[in-house]
This record gives C-alpha cells, structure tokens and sequence, in this order.
C-alpha cells in the first residue's frame, strides 16, 4: 500500500517546552505557540489551542514535563508528591477524552516508577513524552491502513468535526482512513460537514484535506440525510473521545445524529480511534462524562451575536452513539465488530 505524507505536525516537544499549532486562529492563520508553563499547558487544553483526544492527550503528557520542570528545586519526596498532584490536575482540563487521562496516568507511572533523582525523573518524563509522540504517529497510520480496506474504490465519506493530523500528532485517525484510501485510489473523496457550534469541519477538516489535495465538499450539519437519500455519500467514518466497554462512542455534539440518518439510509457507519479511546472501566456511553461548553459558542459567531440577547442557551459538546448504530471501530489493532463487549475485550488481551 502507498503511504501518504502528512505535511502537518501538531504538537511537538522542543527542548524544555511543547510547541503546537494554535487551533483557535483557523482558517485564518496558521500559527505556532510554544507552551511553557503547566498552567498554560492546562489553559491550552481547555480554550481549545489544542483539540482533539489523541492531541490532548499529548498536550498532557507534555504538561507534566513542565510542570516537573517548575519544580524541579524541590527535595525529591516533596517534587513527587507535588508533581503527582499537578498531573491529577492537568487531567482535569477537560472531562470527555479519555486519552487525556490515559496519557497523564502513563506520565504518573514514570513518576511512581521511577529510582532516579529529580533531574533524572524529568528526563525520564521528557522522553516518555516523545515516545507517546512518535507512537500516536504510527498508531495513527496503522488506523488509516486497516480503515482503507474497508473503503469501496471511488468513495465519497462523510466525517463530522475533525479527527485528523490537527486532531492527533499527525495524519489523523477518522482522517488517517481517508489519506490511506486516498494514496491508492485517487477517486476517493470527502463531504465535511460544519460541526457547529465550533466549526472544526469548515474551519479545521476542510483546511486540512485542501491542503493535501484531497477533494473535498463542505456541507451544513442538517444536510447529511439530503445527500444519504440521493446516494451521494458511501461511508461515514468519524473519530472518537471516548469509548465504553460495550462500544458507545462519545464524540463531537451531531454524530449521533449522523449515525442515525447513516443506519437509515443503510450505509456504514464506522469509528477511528486508537485502543487508548477505550475506557474499558466503563460499561456504557451512560457512564460517559459530557462537557459543558460555553454559551458563547452557540450565541456567537467570530465574536458577533447570532441570536437574541436573554435566550436560554444548552451547549453539551459531545454526544454518545450508541454502538447498535456502529458499524466497525477501525483501531491500531484491526476493526472491531459487533459484539463490542467481546472484541473490545479481545483486543485489550
């Protein structure tokens, strides 16, 4: 199989900081910070610099570099047990991607692990970072390989918000299924939908695709059933955030609803997502934590007011699919097919 070269990096480790593309300034500019501090690390996560699960879990892991680097002057019992507290901290910068935890807690277990001094654990830190880095990257490939197969030749897919390279270290996961297929079949190609209230399919997805070359057609949320009726769209392939034992997959607010009109019109509905989404600690999508967002989001659009002052205003940034509606979760592993409980199970052995 052909590979396809992603030309977009998201977050790196540089030095003694993390340096990551600035999310909140697309389509406009495409722009680097470097993040310095623990608390800016957390504040990047939660204003949403950096998005995406498998990119906010990085961003973590890298927050907990620098958060040992502010105290590394500390005597080495009192920078461990600080340090864990601060990582505990960092995961708390938003509640539905698991992959922030998971990261964290990988960071964590450095730390507890760990028989050298404070210098030595920020290293050891540092350097696990990367690795996570580097294999998010080939997890992600992975993904796109085992995800191709299961894409008919001329293909146009459908995805909603945006799980690519800017939503991971590189090359995407709902994304990294489209670039595999793409590399080999040219004829491939993508409706994005919006994704309102934040617009990561018009702002982020369709930047993405266009800079790769990839055809590419940006339609409204609502419109998904229209073009499903006339045949128009072959697959749905959407990333995740967190996924339950049993397969219900949190994502981004609207992809239930995709998923019910997909399941409609009969077309496949799959999910790309790395092994590190599942939280096998969790029977259901009842379990999962939504957040809350904004109001902003939904009342504002690049700062103007859309709507009338004074209206009540519910902004849930996620929603659960239920996995009946699911047709295979694509992961680094190979795809995962109903019964979920089982192979999920399977694929954690």
């Amino acid at each position: 199989m052909t590979e396809f070269k992603s030309k977009i990096r998201t977050i790196e480790w540089v030095d003694t900081f993390s340096r990551m593309v600035d999310q909140t300034l697309f389509p406009y500019e495409f722009k680097y910070v470097d993040i310095k501090t623990g608390d800016d690390m957390f504040d990047a996560i939660k204003t949403m610099i950096v998005r995406g699960a498998p990119a906010i879990g990085i961003a973590g892991a890298h927050g907990v570099v620098l958060y040992a680097q502010e105290l590394k002057n500390l005597q080495r019992d009192e920078f461990i047990k600080k340090l864990l507290e601060k990582a505990d901290y960092m995961a708390t910068s938003r509640p539905t991607a698991v992959n922030l935890m998971w990261a964290v807690e990988k960071q964590k277990e450095v730390i507890k692990n760990s028989n050298s001094d404070v210098n030595g654990i920020i290293e050891e830190l540092k350097q696990n970072a990367i690795k996570l880095e580097n294999e998010d990257i080939e997890i992600n490939k992975k993904i796109g390989a085992y995800g191709a197969e299961v894409v008919p030749k001329g293909a146009t897919i459908l995805t909603h918000c945006n799980a690519g390279a800017l939503a991971t270290v590189g090359y995407g996961t709902a994304l990294g299924v489209v670039r595999s297929a793409f590399a080999n079949d040219p004829t491939i190609q993508v409706f994005a939908d919006e994704t309102r209230p934040r617009q990561q399919g018009a702002r982020i997805t369709t930047l993405e695709l266009t800079m790769d070359g990839i055809p590419t057609t940006l339609i409204t949320d609502g419109m998904c059933s229209y073009f499903m009726k006339k045949g128009m769209i072959d697959m749905v392939v959407t990333g995740a955030d967190r996924i339950a034992a049993n397969g219900d997959t949190a994502n981004k607010i609207g992809t239930y609803t995709v998923a019910i009109a997909a399941k409609y019109h009969n077309i496949p509905f799959y999910i790309a997502a790395p092994l590190s989404t599942i939280d096998i600690s969790i029977k259901s999508g009842d379990e999962i934590p939504i957040e809350e967002r904004s109001h902003d989001e939904v009342t504002h659009i690049n700062g103007k007011a859309i709507c009338a002052e004074g209206v009540n205003i519910i902004n849930p940034g996620f929603d659960v699919t239920p996995h009946e509606l699911i047709s295979g979760i694509i992961t680094e592993k190979g795809i995962l097919r109903p019964d979920y409980k089982k192979s999920i199970a399977e694929a954690f052995k």
